[in-house]
């Protein structure tokens, strides 16, 4: 494993079995506490709506829970689903944020609903927009997060002139595609999408286009991480995570669940295909066999960066897994 490679955090802010939503966002907020102990870039939160399993979708008041909380860490989105929103609002929103934690916040950047057709119209999303409006609205945002032109119109205040970094978002070739025309930084969502990894790497990082943000191609790339003092720990902590995905090719909406002993009671072989497949660059087990399994895919990805996620049901465990996995790099990097 690469000592250079940096280590961030995408809390998906679980809700987890038995537990509230006030108990979640306070998780998270012991979550970006200590990733900042321990050393990481910074703590991202991803925008979903209508999930029984998710706590994050009034993002950027999630992130100014995480921010008053921390010193150093960035802050961020991983990401905000902007045809959801008017650029405007969203620059607001992130400037807001600029203002109160400088030099910290990224504005990580997608083109999903996050959610279901009915909860997508819920949200006054234009459900006709085609996908040239996505640039479109990159491009306003832009304008409305940089220095305004002596004859700009509309303003965002705050916003204007905050400069927040922008990152492009996606599990395809078309977000590679954009994010090397725009001259983004680009992170690839294969902690859930892992098909597309490499074709949008090699497209993003051959197509890539110097802009005033970003001079040469940076590349980040998501895995869930399940570590802990043993290999079958691990596995058993893993339920959580196979359960959720076998509920959502079910249809069923339900609370992160908590683990089980034999994950073949709840969920059929054809399921736990499914969800290796989509799970394939899951980091699981003991610190030694995740070392592994990660300097792997540091190698063949050859990403500047790895964002994890831990989707684990128990805080004091999720905590210690952040821990081990830390220690990992910092082996690394001695």
């Amino acid at each position: 494993m690469t000592g250079t490679t940096a280590f961030s955090i995408l809390d998906l802010a679980p809700i987890a079995q038995g537990q509230n939503i006030s108990q979640t966002l306070e998780n998270s907020r012991q979550m970006a506490v200590q990733a900042e102990q321990l050393g990481y870039n910074r703590v991202w939160l991803a925008e979903h709506h209508g999930m029984r399993g998710v706590g994050s979708s009034a993002t950027s008041v999630v992130l100014g829970h995480i921010g008053v909380a921390t010193h150093k860490i960035r802050i961020g989105s991983g990401g905000v689903m902007l045809p959801n929103h008017s650029p405007l609002i969203i620059a607001e929103q992130f400037g807001t944020l600029a203002a109160l934690f400088p030099d910290r916040v990224d504005l990580g950047l997608g083109r999903a609903p996050g959610t279901d057709m009915a909860t997508a119209r819920a949200l006054r999303r234009n459900m006709q927009a085609s996908v040239e409006d996505y640039p479109n609205d990159i491009r306003a945002l832009q304008t409305y997060l940089g220095a305004p032109s002596a004859d700009q119109s509309i303003l965002a205040i705050p916003g204007c002139d905050s400069h927040v970094p922008l990152w492009l978002l996606g599990s395809s070739l078309y977000s590679a595609q954009l994010a090397a025309q725009f001259g983004l930084p680009y992170s690839f969502a294969s902690h859930f999408a892992p098909d597309a990894l490499f074709d949008a790497l090699n497209i993003y990082r051959s197509q890539f286009k110097p802009s005033a943000q970003l001079t040469q191609p940076y590349t980040m790339a998501g895995v869930m991480a399940v570590i802990a003092d043993t290999d079958e720990d691990a596995q058993y902590l893993y339920t959580s995570l196979q359960q959720q995905f076998a509920n959502l090719r079910r249809g069923a909406n339900k609370p992160f669940a908590r683990p089980v002993d034999d994950i073949n009671t709840v969920c059929s072989p054809a399921e736990l295909s499914m969800i290796a497949h989509t799970l394939q660059y899951a980091i699981v087990g003991s610190p030694e066999t995740a070392h592994s399994q990660l300097a792997r895919f540091i190698e063949n990805t050859k990403v500047d960066e790895v964002i994890f996620s831990f989707p684990i049901h128990d805080q004091n465990a999720r905590l210690h897994s952040m821990e081990l996995l830390a220690q990992s790099r910092n082996m690394a990097k001695a």
